[in-house]
């Protein structure tokens, strides 16, 4: 991967630290710094990137409010959300947009594993978060899904890209991106992975 990407946390050794892990698996990322909220915006009008770690506690933080606004600066950026509050505050985060969440206390592997998932798939669920959303639901989300969706949703879940579904399905990328924004936003994808799991 030779993607830019930007860490943006208050503690130096956290930004250090995911740099270390990262470039050990990652040679040819590029990585950036941001210590606040103001210096992330202000690195995202200046230079484009793939991905945001993102730490949701730093100074000058806005919260939930701060995926919606770093998504109006651009539009593509996938964030990973990078926290110690426990999953039932990462599933607010994903339902604002997004693309993922990593705990702090996450081991190298899990981070590396994260950071290549968002980028090349579009989202990374930790184990478990996947059980906490399944306990909440009620229904089969899968059953309110029109053929199409459910089609798309299945090799997404089996781990295909983009490019992948576009040239199987005979549709363009940017209609696989929009379903598989909606589906995140919606929290169904997580959901139908352990469902397809179950029926492997």
């Amino acid at each position: 991967m030779n993607e830019r990407i930007l860490i943006a946390d208050d503690h130096y050794v956290v930004r250090a630290g995911t740099a270390l892990v990262l470039e050990s698996g990652f040679p040819e990322l590029k990585i950036d710094f941001a210590e606040n909220y103001a210096q992330v915006k202000k690195m995202l009008e200046s230079q484009d990137y793939s991905l945001i770690i993102l730490d949701i506690d730093m100074p000058g933080t806005q919260y939930k409010k701060m995926i919606s606004e770093l998504k109006s600066i651009q539009n593509d950026i996938k964030i990973l959300v990078f926290s110690g509050y426990d999953k039932d505050v990462a599933i607010q985060y994903i339902r604002e947009g997004a693309e993922g969440y990593l705990n702090k206390q996450s081991s190298e592997e899990e981070i590396k594993n994260a950071v290549r998932n968002v980028i090349e798939k579009g989202y990374f669920y930790p184990a478990e978060l996947i059980g906490l959303i399944i306990q909440n639901k009620k229904s089969n989300p899968a059953e309110k899904l029109s053929s199409r969706e459910y089609e798309i949703f299945k090799l997404l879940a089996d781990g295909n890209g983009n490019l992948e579904i576009a040239n199987r399905l005979n549709i363009q990328m940017s209609t696989v991106s929009t379903y598989k924004k909606e589906f995140s936003r919606s929290l169904m994808l997580p959901i139908l992975q352990n469902s397809l799991r179950c029926m492997k």
